[in-house]
Order: structure tokens, then sequence, then C-alpha cells
């Protein structure tokens, strides 16, 4: 897994920053969904899965989007990232 962040980045600096990431996207779908995810679930990761989470903040959100929404399967290595981020999302 690449570590995309900044080497030797404090936990709190890579939470903040993805929440950031997670909250201005390309579609205001994943807005939504990635943003929601991240201010209330980004803390209960581990680093491993910040890590790849970071990494899955660089795919496309038009791909991201048919991930979340069931349209198409996401890669086996985001699947589990993509389900917390559903359902972590508080999208009424």
């Amino acid at each position: 897994m690449k570590e995309l962040g900044p080497e030797g980045e404090l936990r709190e600096t890579k939470i903040r920053r993805l929440k950031l990431r997670s909250m201005r996207r390309g579609i205001k779908e994943m807005d939504l969904i990635l943003g929601g995810f991240a201010t209330h679930g980004l803390e209960s990761l581990s680093d491993g899965e910040l890590a790849l989470y970071d990494e899955m903040l660089s795919e496309s959100d038009h791909d991201m989007y048919q991930w979340a929404s069931g349209q198409t399967a996401a890669p086996e290595r985001f699947a589990a990232l993509i389900e917390k981020a559903v359902k972590g999302a508080n999208i009424a």
C-alpha cells in the first residue's frame, strides 16, 4: 500500500487532511457520501485503513459513486471501506 501523505505525518493531521479531501470531491454525491463518513467515521479507522482510504480518494469520483451505489462492484481492496463510507455517511 502506497502512503500518499507526507512522510511522518501525524495521525491527527492525516485525519484532518482526509476530511478535507473527502468533502471537496468532483461530484456532489461523493461530497455527501465521503464527507458525511469522514465527519463521523475516520477516527475509528486503523492506521492501515486510513492509508487505504487515502489511496482510495485518488480514484475517480465516478468510479467511487458506481461502487457506493452498487452499480458496479468495488475493487476488493476498497470494498470494505466503500461499505463503511456508505453506512457511515448519515445521509437522510
